[in-house]
């Protein structure tokens, strides 16, 4: 798929422990933090209050919890290969099945 033109939000989900419950260290949040910076020229971490994400594992398994911080980059362009790249990167990096990526057109008003 080619670039996507116009203006674009990229919000990233990342959770902040691995699966047996340990938080991953600040440098992995800063380390990502530093590659969309300089990716995009800009990049908001929402670290303060991690959100908290909760999905049902199977019938009758209950539901599975994650703690998660949110990246946004606001950007011109859209290359969805790079960003397929970097999400299969993200999701060796913090041993997730899938990281989860939310792509938004934005309207100047």
């Amino acid at each position: 798929m080619d670039e996507l033109p116009g203006s674009w939000l990229v919000e990233l989900f990342l959770p902040t422990t691995t699966n047996d419950g340990t938080p991953f260290p600040r440098e992995a949040f800063g380390r990502v933090r530093d590659e969309l910076l300089e990716a995009f020229g800009g990049v908001t971490l929402f670290s303060r209050n991690p959100a908290e994400g909760l999905w049902a594992e199977g019938e009758g398994e209950g539901a599975a919890r994650d703690e998660v911080l949110t990246a946004e980059v606001m950007t011109d362009r859209v290359d969805p290969r790079w960003w397929a790249d970097y999400r299969r990167d993200l999701e060796e990096r913090f041993s997730q099945e899938e990281i989860l990526m939310r792509c938004y057109r934005l309207w100047k008003l």
